[in-house]
């Protein structure tokens, strides 16, 4: 019985990060499509580097 439970709570938890991850990956493309850029830069491995950069 608890399995069952622990199964439920595993699948909700899945589907919230799953979720979470698909509204920053399109919060992200937003953000640079306002900022007048290219969304699809997001997903550039420099991108991400200039990020990591910018926050040190």
């Amino acid at each position: 019985m608890s399995s069952d439970y622990a199964k439920r709570v595993l699948r909700k938890l899945g589907w919230g990060i799953l979720i979470a991850l698909i509204v920053l990956i399109i919060g992200a493309m937003a953000g640079f499509g306002i900022g007048g850029g290219n969304p699809w830069r997001v997903f550039l491995p420099s991108t991400w580097g200039h990020i990591a950069d910018f926050l040190k």
